[in-house]
């Protein structure tokens, strides 16, 4: 927790103004009186002018949309500004004041396995040897977390869960802000990753921890091996992942999305729900209407792919 005018001074903003109590960063829309945001695409001007932070990054241009009762922080770059805060808000990665794991009733923990302080095991899991459970993560009932599994600092895995071995929960998200000579200055992903209940992993599974608040697999996901979904994503009830996609930073899949292998989604999408993607689909726009089927890259509905498919096909051969 910092005051305002401190924190500016760490990061050596130049700033003679009022000051607030800074507890943390989050978005415009989410963060709270006593939270620092920032704008730095005026696409999102909207949610500037009805943001309740307590403070802002903001450009000189874009100042003026800033409300009465939130604190404007004018810099050059208020991304790369954020950079810079967001080191100071990281979580501690190991806490040795915190309390011993707790581990549930009848559950079995592997020789070799790792559980730091502050983690806490629920009852009647079976966790394997060189798994790594990292500060403060919690693992619910019955769930089995195989060989070579790390869940970081803060995250969540539910009940009845089945994470394969290899995979990663809640390393940090692919963030950084890049200055005019081409540096590039880390983002600290302080958020952390919930995976509900009934959730089931393949091995090789990486999911990326939240820049702020969660990335959240909700109940019922079934992934297949070697996927990767960024920062904030959001994968829907019982959506289906085969092996190799991709989904980027804040994409949401609705409830029931069946993703075909090697496919990919761009970043900051919304998918509706019961939508599929037959294999190596490339996915660049939101999907607003249910119940129908993608493929191909641009993107066009399946049966359309697999016509054009045919005409390509006709054409190179009356050559």
């Amino acid at each position: 927790m910092y005051e305002l005018s401190e924190l500016l001074l760490l990061i050596d903003v130049a700033y003679d103004g009022p000051s607030v109590t800074i507890s943390a960063l989050n978005t415009l829309s989410d963060a709270s009186s006593f939270e620092m945001s920032f704008l730095q695409n005026k696409k999102y001007i909207d949610q500037l002018k009805e943001t309740k932070a307590g403070a802002v990054f903001v450009t000189e241009d874009t100042a003026e949309f800033v409300p009465s009762t939130t604190i404007a922080v004018v810099v050059e770059d208020p991304y790369m500004a954020l950079a810079y805060a967001s080191k100071l808000f990281a979580p501690l990665l190991l806490d040795e004041n915190a309390a011993d794991a707790v581990v549930g009733e009848g559950s079995v923990i592997a020789e070799g396995a790792n559980l730091a302080k502050g983690a806490v095991i629920g009852k009647n899991c079976t966790i394997m040897p060189g798994v790594y459970i990292g500060r403060g993560a919690i693992v619910g009932d019955n769930t089995i977390i195989h060989s070579n599994v790390s869940v970081y600092h803060e995250c969540e895995v539910g009940s009845d869960c089945i994470l394969h071995a290899n995979s990663v929960i809640g390393s940090d998200g692919f963030g950084f802000a890049t200055s005019k000579l081409g540096v590039h200055t880390k983002l600290y992903q302080n958020g952390n990753v919930i995976i509900e209940d009934d959730v089931e992993l393949g091995a090789g599974v990486t999911v990326d921890r939240a820049v702020f608040g969660s990335t959240l697999i909700k109940e019922g996901v079934r992934m297949d091996n070697l996927i990767h979904i960024g920062h904030n994503c959001e994968i829907g009830e019982y959506s289906v992942l085969v092996a190799q996609s991709g989904v980027a930073g804040s994409t949401k899949l609705g409830r029931n999305v069946v993703v075909g292998g090697q496919s990919a989604f761009a970043g900051h999408l919304t998918i509706a729900p019961f939508t599929n993607f037959a294999a190596r689909s490339g996915v660049t726009k939101d999907i607003t209407e249910s119940g129908k089927t993608f493929g191909g890259f641009p993107l066009m509905e399946q049966k359309q792919w697999l016509k054009l498919q045919v005409k390509i096909a006709r054409l190179l051969k009356a050559k």
